[in-house]
């Protein structure tokens, strides 16, 4: 019995501890479910919050809506963000670039600006997308307006990629004249299809910015101004060119794809010639042609803290790339970048060029891809640069254009000239455009007397003779600004030359003397002179319609002399070496002088080695 009752008992206790048991286990079960639900919560909740944080960028003073695609039309769609900018304390830039905000949207925002005095960089790139193009200056006013009544003092205004047309250059002008925009640094509005009109707004705005900052002791010294792809053509070139000579502070101007061609691009290298510390020059996709890669390249021989050249796609030419040679050769001490690629270059002017970077410690990358080099001109050139041990500083030459076919011309060219007298003119423009006054120019010029003046009118044995002494004073009749004068008058002595032992010494004497002087010029001028003497013999194509001369042998033997003389450079002999090695037949007619000239080059270049 009591066996029976402890069993009975056991079952009622075992009973109860299986119930205890299973509300145990139900109430642990649930407060786990609960734990589990919570725990969800609050990782669903820092998902979100990360998710914001990642898109919505907010420290070191800057809040960010960069690229969150946002459609903002009217003030309750800005609410969010109008809150943050007001909670903000500190701001210091703010980025909408790759949202899309209306009228009404930009002027909520404006109001939540109106305090922000300690703004100093609007990225607002991308932001209008979607939007009527007359919807875009009303924004801009807005927010100009706001940031104009906080007293902000922008070091950094990004409006690139907006497409708002000249209009929306009037939407900015005002705050670009404002003391909020004294401070300026970077102004950046690439891609907004500003128009000639947009252009000469912004320069007069600029200007404007310029002399008022100024007037209070603190000139406006923009550094980085870009303004890719707005279609600003000449007019638009040169009215920003006036504010950029103003200004002389730029280190970075990047204006391709502007429809610019010579005209505007003189105008701009006379600027660029008035910003020492530029580092950074991008006008690839503009048509500089010669004239235009003239300016530039003489701008760039004042420029000394220069780092990236880009002129690609910019019809550079072979007569450009020597220019272009030449300030390599003299200066740019710090380069390390240059792109001249698609410039219609030929396998020799490519050379010099690769030739001119031997001496550049810096150098990082030679752009000469997309020219006419020809697939034994590309291997020539690669061949060059791993000898300078700096091969790997060559980029791609895969878009090679092919040696050019000889027939071509180039009367379909605007800019081009239609007689060495023109040329002549030009090299005037440019070097005035520039600063340079030819010495012929200069009230003390030399007043050449009529025997000598009869004999460069009509050169010939008998007046060279009669000219005696006065031989020596021939020099004064050249100049190395004026290279066209000066290959003339070269060309014409050595037309004279004569195995005739008295003959050949005037002759000779005297070439001795013209050419030390035009060869102990700067490398620019010097190189500009070979350069129409190339021309000139056939060796080169230049611009326009340049006449070439009927050669002679004494031509080419009268250099053959002067290659082995001391003013006859190494640099110099490499150049006019690598021409006649690419180009020998346009001497065949004079073939025996051609190759006792060659030889004499080849030696002078083996001696270097």
């Amino acid at each position: 019995m009591a066996l029976k009752h402890r069993k009975v008992t056991f079952c009622s206790v075992g009973i109860n501890e299986e119930e205890d048991r299973h509300h145990n286990v139900t109430w642990f079960r649930n407060r786990r479910a609960v734990r589990k639900e919570r725990f969800i919560m609050a990782s669903d909740d820092i998902a979100r919050l990360a998710d914001v944080l990642s898109k919505t960028h907010v420290g070191d003073g800057e809040l960010s809506y960069k690229g969150l695609g946002l459609k903002l039309d009217n003030a309750e769609s800005v609410q969010g963000l109008v809150r943050d900018i007001e909670q903000y304390q500190g701001l210091r830039a703010l980025c909408l670039e790759g949202n899309t905000v209306g009228v009404e949207a930009a002027q909520t925002i404006a109001k939540a600006l109106e305090n922000k005095d300690l703004l100093q960089r609007c990225y607002w790139s991308d932001m209008f997308t979607g939007r009527l193009r007359s919807e875009i200056p009303t924004a801009l006013r807005s927010l100009g307006s706001a940031l104009m009544s906080a007293g902000a003092r922008l070091t950094e205004l990004d409006l690139s990629d907006n497409a708002f047309g000249p209009d929306g250059v009037k939407g900015i002008e005002q705050l670009l004249k404002s003391p909020s925009c004294h401070t300026l640094r970077e102004l950046r509005l690439n891609n907004c299809g500003m128009g000639i009109g947009g252009g000469k707004i912004l320069a007069e705005a600029l200007t404007e910015c310029y002399r008022k900052s100024s007037a209070v002791g603190a000139p406006l010294k923009l550094r980085v101004f870009v303004a890719g792809r707005n279609r600003l053509e000449n007019e638009g070139a040169s009215a920003l060119a006036k504010a950029f000579q103003l200004m002389g502070s730029l280190e970075e101007v990047h204006m391709p794809q502007n429809g610019i061609n010579y005209a505007g691009v003189i105008a701009l290298a006379s600027a660029m010639q008035q910003n020492p510390k530029l580092r950074v020059l991008n006008f690839n996709d503009n048509t500089f042609t010669k004239k235009g890669t003239l300016a530039m390249a003489q701008a760039l021989r004042h420029l000394r803290n220069v780092e990236v050249i880009n002129f690609g796609d910019c019809l550079v030419r072979s007569e450009g790339a020597i220019a272009l040679a030449a300030v390599l050769k003299e200066g740019l001490p710090i380069l390390k970048e240059l792109n001249v690629s698609f410039g219609e270059i030929t396998e020799a002017a490519a050379l010099v060029v690769a030739q001119a970077v031997m001496d550049k410690p810096h150098m990082e990358k030679v752009d000469l891809n997309g020219n006419c080099l020809g697939e034994e001109g590309c291997e020539a050139l690669r061949e060059v640069m791993e000898n300078m041990d700096k091969g790997d500083l060559l980029a791609s030459l895969s878009d090679d254009e092919g040696e050019p076919d000889e027939e071509d011309d180039d009367d379909n060219e605007e800019e081009e000239e239609d007689s060495s007298d023109e040329c002549n003119e030009d090299d005037d423009d440019i070097l005035k455009e520039n600063g340079v006054t030819r010495k012929d120019d200069s009230p003390t010029k030399h007043q050449s007397s009529a025997e000598i003046m009869s004999f460069l009118s009509c050169p010939s044995v008998e007046k060279l003779t009669q000219l005696g002494e006065m031989r020596t004073t021939l020099h004064q009749q050249v100049d190395a600004s004026d290279p066209y004068k000066a290959a003339d008058v070269f060309l014409k002595i050595a037309s004279l030359y004569k195995e005739e032992p008295e003959m050949k010494t005037a002759v000779l004497e005297t070439i001795d003397v013209v050419l030390k002087k035009l060869l102990c010029e700067t490398t620019f001028h010097s190189y500009r002179f070979l350069s129409i003497l190339l021309i000139k013999l056939g060796l080169l194509k230049g611009e326009g319609k340049m006449k070439k001369e009927s050669l002679v042998p004494g031509q080419l033997l009268c250099l053959e002399h002067a290659v082995q003389q001391d003013y006859f450079s190494q640099h110099h002999i490499s150049l006019l070496y690598t021409f006649i090695s690419k180009n020998s037949d346009a001497l065949k007619s004079c073939r025996s002088a051609s190759e006792r000239l060659s030889s004499a080059l080849q030696k002078r270049c083996h001696d270097q080695h």
